[in-house]
């Protein structure tokens, strides 16, 4: 399947992302721009599917608890359905009928991520074509590992040819696992580069709920304002090698793992004797803040003008305030107030990433993902 230029594509971008909150759905008009590769981003409508707890207390044990090959397969065709739920809605909240959606792009839920050598995202495109009656695109890592490249990050692409300013502007995407996009004036692939910088909220959110059963996250960065970071702790966490590794470099849960979170939580009580849950909570905000600095003081050479955060992270005003001190001589931005929702962000970025296989073009940039050249991403499942 493929989509001559010239013409409007509407596409539904699909997101399970590693904070394991729930499915994001966003559909997307790509009018075509002035370039080629440039078309400009209509966004028609963006719904979130939260997961209720049991299901993604399983999604949480396919990563860190494996065990019969069974249950895979029946979450893969669980999520697939979940995410064609979420792609149904999304489609009804648009105002348009199915037949007028092109396809559906689904970077759907990574439980392994060990590039290069391997990736695996869940969610079975044919069921997701099946509740839609929709052609899926779907599997966009695998072509990149298979090519040498980390498989990630991939919303690059969509950083340099729809976000980029008339300065160097590196956009911070705060999610479970935090990732940055340096982008050259005006953007382009040419100069663009991007890494995981290390966690995002995964940490933050897994200490909370396991020091605050009750609460699902840090809502309001209440508990980390009302705590002290541990400094030293702090400074341990980030002797880490993936920190001193340098870009192309990808990470995950598959680092920051329970018993990683369950590590820094010990290390904050032995370190301060009063210790409080305030206090571990503002450690791990410190830590997430640190390592986003850390990555652009040891790997970022380039004259950037503005951060610009978007996703969960950049909700939590604890966070913001912490990146804000950290970054005082640069503009921290929030994507919002650039651009739309900032929450839709990834979707809309796998919806071009959509668009671009349906127009032939690369959905990858070497210079991010290490790859050796150029791929066209995603494989195609008929409707």
């Amino acid at each position: 399947m493929s989509a001559a230029p010239g013409r409007p594509l509407v596409l539904v971008g699909l997101m399970s992302g590693t904070s394991h909150d729930g499915i994001s759905a966003a559909v997307v008009r790509f009018i075509p721009g002035e370039r080629d590769d440039r078309p400009l981003p209509e966004l028609l409508s963006f719904v979130q599917l939260p997961y209720d707890d049991a299901f993604r207390a399983r999604l949480l044990s396919a990563i860190a608890a494996p065990t019969h090959p069974g249950d895979y397969t029946r979450l893969d065709f669980e999520l697939g359905d979940r995410l064609g739920t979420a792609a149904v809605t999304a489609i009804a909240e648009s105002g348009l009928a199915r037949e007028d959606v092109d396809a559906v792009a689904s970077h759907g839920h990574t439980v392994w991520h060990d590039a290069p050598r391997a990736t695996w995202q869940f969610g079975q495109p044919a069921a997701i074509a099946e509740r839609t009656g929709r052609p899926v695109i779907a599997d966009f890592r695998t072509r990149d590992v298979a090519a040498g490249g980390q498989g990630a990050p991939l919303v690059p692409i969509a950083d340099t040819l729809l976000f980029a300013g008339p300065d160097w502007r590196a956009l911070q995407n705060i999610g479970g696992i935090g990732n940055v996009t340096v982008v050259p004036p005006g953007g382009g692939v040419q100069g663009t580069r991007a890494f995981d910088t290390g966690p995002g909220v995964g940490v933050i959110d897994a200490v909370v709920r396991s020091l605050r059963p009750d609460l699902p996250y840090d809502v309001d960065g209440k508990l980390a304002s009302q705590g002290s970071a541990i400094v030293s702790v702090v400074d341990a966490a980030l002797t880490h090698a993936y920190f001193s590794a340098p870009p192309p470099k990808s990470t995950g849960r598959e680092l920051f793992t329970p018993a990683y979170v369950a590590d820094l939580i010990a290390r904050c009580r032995a370190a301060q004797a009063t210790c409080r849950d305030e206090d571990i909570v503002a450690t791990a905000v410190e830590l997430t803040a640190r390592s986003i600095r850390l990555a652009f003081e040891r790997f970022i050479p380039e004259p950037v003008a503005d951060l610009v955060i978007s996703g969960g992270g950049a909700r939590n005003p604890a966070l913001v305030r912490r990146l804000e001190m950290h970054f005082e001589q640069r503009a921290v931005r929030q994507f919002d107030d650039l651009f739309f929702d900032g929450d839709a962000k990834e979707a809309v970025a796998f919806a071009f990433l959509g668009w671009l296989h349906l127009r032939g073009l690369p959905g990858n940039v070497p210079a991010c993902t290490g790859a050796r050249g150029p791929r066209v991403l995603g494989t195609l499942t008929p409707a």
